[in-house]
């Protein structure tokens, strides 16, 4: 099926279509006129910040919407993540932190303007740049981000479900949203104006003509020639590093959208930085982020903070990036708190907040509101964790199917429809095996741990391998003995979300080589950790103590120069730690993991990230008041490693990013 194909399917669809979605029903406008944006015919200045609806609980979302407009800002601006709507094919989740309706009602009722960034990519430090990881299993192969026609086809049957949704919630239809941003910087990435004319023609069929259409890329000659739209119409936004020269951005802009047609605007204005495991916290400076917020505006600019406020990435969808190839592997951390002037709990305290607002209060009509006072906090201290048992025992609850998948080789996640969390590969070391045997991992995607035993309860840690650092072992004689059982845990810790390198499986993608040759015959078990909630320690088939009897090989692992290594070398898990923490009033708080080393934490059964204080900067979760309960609230832990000496987890009120290798 040719692009042709699809793009004549496409216009004969939009003869069947109701000319409701042009048309509209209300006597609102937003267009672009003289270089200037116009609200219902009177020039405006777009005073916008991203806040990502998925990256915050629904229920404090109007909490933190009415600190946007104590800031000082009329407009939002936020992604729509594909794989958070559709995680399987054609099964829609607009539920809870999804439910993107409530959310562009909730915008308009505050009287706050929506800029929506539909994708299909978006980036945004987001699990495989909010595409869904189901296409990695199509085939044959689809290209991602082109105008391949089987890509293009699934962009189609989303956007099919997802447009009509918003046609209703657009302005000039009475709704919120002034405009809507196709892909995202996409000139770094790739030139193919056919999937890009795709993408416009597609957002016309659905939400008509009365809406700004507009493209977003680094005001790079290269990268506005290769993303944006102008023959068309779309209207290209710019962004750029905070500090650069606002005069000369603007300038470049204007050369790629059609005369009188090109309003000022910063899509993008970094207000901070992201985060990844190893990394000191990335901080700017409040007074000089203010400064360059100052320069833009002082030439009648429209802006956008990137991020207003930044969340959390929930569950495993936490993104990663790649530096010079493959090993460079950068994973984000779980907080996106982006050093936003309002904080990941909403915190409005900061220098950043004060010295924005002020810059912001210059250039609007009126007093600012008072930001609402910030959600209670409780320290509830100090809960005990009780050890459960390990993953290995519970491999019939946890893993899909319960007995595993049986096959002659390993295949990667992406093959087992499998998108996140752990993959656990099981075979038997084979009449070869002898001391100083090497055991390899061709590719690892991210990080294995590797155990041999007679049994699972009787088992020998060998050592992590990492897509970073090093992918083989050398067998000790304790564990180079023919018919032991191997198991290789390996960890999906983000997809990357930007750049070449996109669209990479996860697992062991190619083979297991004992001294060369490859081993076969493998029970694979898929575990998202989807269902831990029902696990209780009756689920386990031998429960583990204190003194958790492994035998365990102390050798130690070379280290590696690189940034982000294997910290400790012992291992007593994974295990599974339960604890209770008792509630009276639901508040805010932060869960602390200073002692332990790696892993996943559940309250109530939600996902509320991965930690990995050994690594840093992250020390803690948080956790929203609105995900507790009165009364006893179950916490579950899954460590990977090692918790000894700490048994325990303290709640705290304020959040920590001064652990691991930078502290």
């Amino acid at each position: 099926m040719t692009f042709k194909v699809v793009l004549v399917a496409t216009l004969l669809t939009c003869l069947l279509i109701s000319v409701e979605a042009s048309t509209s029903t209300s006597n609102h406008s937003f267009v672009i006129e003289n270089d200037m944006f116009l609200k219902d015919g009177v020039p405006f200045r777009i005073l916008g910040g991203d806040l990502h609806y998925f990256r915050v609980h629904p229920q404090l979302w109007r909490d933190r919407l009415l600190r946007v407009k104590a800031l000082g800002l009329n407009t939002i601006q936020t992604y729509v993540p594909w794989n958070l709507h559709e995680p399987r094919p054609g099964r829609l989740n607009f539920n809870g932190s999804a439910d993107l309706l409530s959310f562009l009602k909730l915008a308009h009722e505050l009287d706050l303007l929506v800029m929506l960034r539909i994708g299909p990519y978006i980036c945004g430090e987001w699990d495989l740049g909010g595409l869904p990881a189901w296409l990695l299993e199509l085939k044959p192969s689809v290209k991602l981000r082109s105008s391949d026609a089987q890509y293009l086809a699934q962009v189609d049957n989303w956007w099919k479900r997802l447009l009509p949704k918003i046609a209703p919630e657009l302005y000039t239809a009475g709704g919120s949203v002034v405009m809507v941003q196709i892909e995202n910087e996409y000139g770094s990435y790739g030139s193919d104006k056919l999937y890009l004319q795709f993408l416009q023609n597609q957002a016309r069929l659905h939400l008509g003509d009365d809406v700004i259409i507009y493209t977003t890329d680094g005001a790079v000659k290269e990268n506005l020639r290769d993303g944006s739209l102008t023959e068309e119409g779309v209207f290209a936004a710019i962004d750029f590093p905070t500090g650069s020269d606002p005069t000369s951005a603007f300038a470049l802009q204007k050369r790629f959208n059609r005369p009188g047609m090109s309003p000022l605007l910063s899509a993008e204005f970094y207000t901070g930085s992201m985060s990844h495991w190893g990394e000191r916290l990335g901080q700017t400076d409040a007074k000089k982020t203010a400064k360059a917020l100052d320069d833009i505006l002082r030439l009648n600019a429209s802006v956008v903070l990137y991020m207003v406020h930044g969340g959390t990435n929930f569950g495993f969808f936490s993104g990663a990036n790649i530096g010079t190839g493959p090993s460079d592997f950068q994973p984000a951390i779980t907080s996106y708190d982006y050093d936003a002037p309002i904080g990941e709990a909403g915190d409005v305290s900061g220098a950043k907040f004060q010295e924005i607002r002020k810059v912001l209060s210059k250039f609007v009509e009126g007093e600012l509101p008072e930001p609402p006072p910030l959600p209670q906090r409780t320290a509830y201290g100090e809960v005990t964790m009780k050890a459960m048992g390990s993953l290995f025992d519970v491999l019939k609850v946890v893993s899909t199917p319960p007995a595993g998948i049986k096959l002659e080789w390993p295949v990667p996640m992406e093959h087992l429809r499998q998108g996140s969390g752990f993959i656990l590969y099981r075979s038997h070391l084979p009449a070869s095996v002898r001391p100083g045997s090497r055991l390899s991992v061709v590719e690892v995607y991210d990080r294995a741990q590797v155990f041999v035993g007679s049994t699972t309860n009787n088992q020998i840690f060998l050592g992590t391998l990492e897509r970073w650092s090093r992918n083989s072992l050398t067998l000790p004689a304790a564990a180079a003995v023919p018919g032991l059982q191997l198991d290789i845990l390996v960890e999906n810790m983000g997809r990357v979300n930007y750049g070449l390198f996109m669209g990479e499986n996860k697992g062991i993608t190619e083979a297991v080589l004992l001294d060369d040759d490859p081993i076969l015959s493998w029970n694979v078990h898929t575990i998202g950790l989807e269902n831990v909630a029902g696990l209780r320690p009756s689920s386990f088939q031998k429960t583990v103590t204190e003194n958790h009897e492994l035998e365990i090989i102390t050798t130690k692992i070379k280290r590696t120069p690189q940034l982000i290594r294997p910290f400790v070398d012992l291992v007593n898990g994974p295990v599974f730690y339960e604890g209770t923490l008792n509630v009276t009033q639901p508040c805010d708080t932060f869960m602390s993991f200073r002692g332990w080393n790696k892993g996943v934490a559940f309250v109530n059964g939600f996902n509320l990230g991965r930690f990995w204080p050994s690594m840093g900067p992250q020390c803690t979760l948080y956790i929203p008041g609105p995900l507790l309960r009165s009364g006893e609230n179950r916490l579950m832990i899954l460590e990977l490693e090692s918790s000894s000496p700490v048994q325990t987890v303290e709640f705290t009120d304020r959040g920590g990013f001064t652990c691991g290798l930078m502290a």
